[in-house]
């Protein structure tokens, strides 16, 4: 395994420190000692303490973001396109567990400069899912009764609240708990005619029998 950078080191070292003793209630200097750096080599790397707390917000809703743009772009029709986007933006929660719990804890102290960025990428985020949901269902794949933004909201909604109870040591790993809220979710709005589809079977999970750790 490669050695981690100072970069990574001091990123570490802030989200722990961030996520035991809150964003006030850790300095700079407390990051440069714990992380076994310099205030040059923290200066280095972020200007300031807040530039810090914004990366650790970007990096995952960069991730979210990026991650459904490439569904967009890779995937033909809404349905396989609204999976992947939920396969990774479930998967997140895993990936970057101490980067969404700093962010939930510590959002409000963004200054606004940082906050806006942050913000745009919500929304763009939010619009590739309202598009999806909203081609689907001109296409007829979803179904025509559901409002696009109520549909979208409620998903991420959902998915959200994930960073609340999800266990990285639980009896069920990320992987399955994506392919329950994909099933969910598609079985939700899809239309009748598309879950009849051979190929949709695929998006579904299949019958399993034993405990949840198999």
């Amino acid at each position: 395994m490669a050695e981690k950078t100072l970069r990574d080191r001091i990123i570490d070292t802030a989200l722990h420190l961030f996520e035991k003793y809150g964003y006030h209630g850790v300095t700079v200097d407390r990051i440069v000692t714990e992380s076994n750096t310099s205030k040059g080599g923290f200066y280095h790397n972020f200007k300031s303490k807040d530039e810090l707390l914004y990366h650790i917000h970007d990096v995952f809703i960069t991730y979210v973001l990026n991650k459904a743009q490439e569904a967009y772009e890779n995937y033909t029709t809404s349905t396989e396109r609204l999976y992947a986007i939920i396969q990774s933006f479930v998967k997140v929660f895993h990936l970057y567990k101490p980067h969404i719990t700093v962010f939930y804890q510590e959002s409000t102290y963004l200054k606004p400069e940082y906050s806006e960025k942050i913000n745009r990428k919500r929304d763009e985020f939010k619009e590739v899912i309202f598009r999806v949901i909203r081609e689907g269902i001109e296409a007829g794949e979803f179904r025509s009764e559901l409002s696009v933004e109520i549909t979208g909201m409620s998903i991420i909604g959902m998915v959200n609240w994930t960073y609340k109870w999800y266990n990285p040591d639980g009896p069920m790993t990320i992987e399955r708990i994506a392919n329950y809220f994909a099933d969910f979710i598609l079985h939700s709005i899809l239309t009748e005619e598309a879950k009849r589809r051979p190929q949709i079977s695929n998006f579904f999970i299949k019958p399993f029998s034993g405990s949840f750790s198999k």
